[in-house]
């Protein structure tokens, strides 16, 4: 399986929460999976880190994932989810999500998250979702 892990889930993963997306995740990685990121992922989840070591080591542990290019077509993508759900009525939060989305309906590859601004782009968008077992998504 191929899927694009969301920063909500990885933040969980690195602070050992106990959560099912997490434990779907672990499943992944565990199964030899292939678990991919993108450039804006890569950046949310570097720049939160704190300390120095625990940077290197995260930095690290990333560098092994499938790395999705972004480019000029990945971000105006992007843009039309965004105006496409404002259209609607719905303002995603967070317009770097918009981002991630595009790469994961780019490529064809579902997206594990953990954040609900992702579910209008599912919704409206065509954005694959990978569901965990157990029902919805905790704590979004």
């Amino acid at each position: 399986m191929i899927v694009v892990v969301d920063t909500s889930v990885w933040i969980d993963f690195f602070s050992g929460r106990s959560a099912r997306h997490v434990e779907t995740l672990e499943q992944l990685l565990t199964a030899g999976d292939d678990v991919c990121l993108c450039g804006v992922i890569l950046a949310e989840i570097l720049q939160g880190i704190r300390s120095d070591i625990d940077y290197r080591k995260t930095k690290a542990y990333l560098e092994f994932l499938l790395y999705l290019p972004m480019d000029r077509r990945t971000f105006e993508r992007a843009a039309e989810i965004y105006r496409s759900l404002r259209k609607k009525g719905v303002t995603v939060r967070k317009p770097v999500d918009c981002m991630i989305a595009s790469v994961a309906i780019e490529q064809g590859i579902p997206l594990l998250h953990n954040d609900r601004d992702f579910d209008p782009v599912e919704k409206h968008c065509g954005l694959e979702v990978l569901r965990v077992a157990g029902g919805p998504i905790a704590d979004r």
